[in-house]
């Protein structure tokens, strides 16, 4: 064995965990708390670590911290081996197979609020080792730098550098209120649409639709701009215009007669479905894995999903 090797790996990799505490913390004094060691060493240490690069990776002020473009860019390199390191350790541990510890999970918000959470007691009855986080968000999370497990994603499209469960089609029909078609009609043609009120979460339209003839193209603009795809649900609801709905989120409305199918001959591309993913490369943790094989038969018992929903 090389032994300067193996002490100069090792400091190399407990350098990577002050960098880390430090951008966590914001704050030297926070990351020496985190540490166990005094704010002066940790600076003392980062700045031989600044050293060793030949880059500033912080900056620093009287007030406050802040990374660099460099700083920012190394960060999500040092989280990437930190989160590699933490699996080879859970590989080669006694209780690597055992789903426990912390668990980040990250779903969009109304599809989270309305089929998965209501769910979790099992879950964590089944595994109450797991420390979960849950991230609700419509945004699109940047698994890598936030360091999450596993997210749920309702695409057509997997992001590079992401491994997919699929676990259920998602099928979108064009919607309105009664009260909408009684004042404006419903179109008879995707032309027709031009003529009408849509509904859209910002950056939801143009809408890519599969119908008889092949996929077509709406393009338009949303009466109301909105950044929340709940807000459109709900001026669907109150008869402000025509929206994009998915089957999961409005079927009770569809079979109550709260909405009606516009152009029921058209549909939400075909192409888009619900996963379940995780970042590639590295193998997912035991509660990662519990997590997901949970996801895939809670969804595989749900009637809209088997239905295409």
């Amino acid at each position: 064995m090389n032994v300067t090797h193996s002490l100069d790996e090792r400091m190399i990799g407990n350098e990577y965990r002050l960098f880390a505490a430090v951008v966590d913390a914001a704050s030297l004094a926070g990351a020496g708390r985190a540490l166990g060691i005094s704010p002066s060493m940790v600076s003392k240490r980062l700045a031989a670590l600044e050293e060793r690069l030949g880059t500033r990776l912080v900056n620093r002020t009287t007030r406050r911290l802040s990374l660099t473009e460099r700083g920012a860019r190394f960060h999500d390199e040092v989280t990437a081996i930190l989160a590699s390191m933490r699996e080879a350790e859970r590989r080669v541990s006694d209780r690597t197979d055992h789903p426990s510890g912390p668990l980040r999970l990250s779903l969009p918000t109304s599809f989270g609020r309305l089929h998965v959470v209501p769910h979790l007691k099992a879950f964590l009855d089944t595994w109450p080792d797991i420390e979960l986080t849950l991230d609700m968000s419509d945004g699109l999370r940047d698994l890598f730098a936030e360091r999450i497990d596993v997210a749920i994603r309702i695409t057509a499209a997997i992001t590079s550098g992401l491994t997919a469960h699929h676990l259920a089609p998602s099928r979108r029909l064009l919607c309105a209120a009664p009260s909408y078609l009684e004042a404006y009609g419903a179109p008879r043609s995707i032309a027709d649409l031009g003529h009408h009120r849509l509904l859209a979460a910002t950056g939801q339209l143009p809408w890519q639709l599969d119908g008889p003839s092949g996929p077509r193209i709406v393009r338009g603009r949303s009466a109301v701009n909105t950044n929340s795809s709940e807000a459109v649900r709900e001026l669907a609801l109150a008869g402000v215009g025509i929206a994009l709905r998915s089957i999961w989120d409005v079927g009770t409305e569809l079979r109550e007669r709260e909405l009606i199918p516009v152009l029921p001959a058209y549909q939400g591309s075909l192409e888009t479905g619900i996963y379940a993913v995780y970042p590639a490369g590295a193998p997912p943790t035991a509660a990662a894995r519990a997590c997901i094989e949970f996801l895939e038969a809670l969804f595989a018992r749900m009637e809209w999903a088997a239905g295409g929903g």
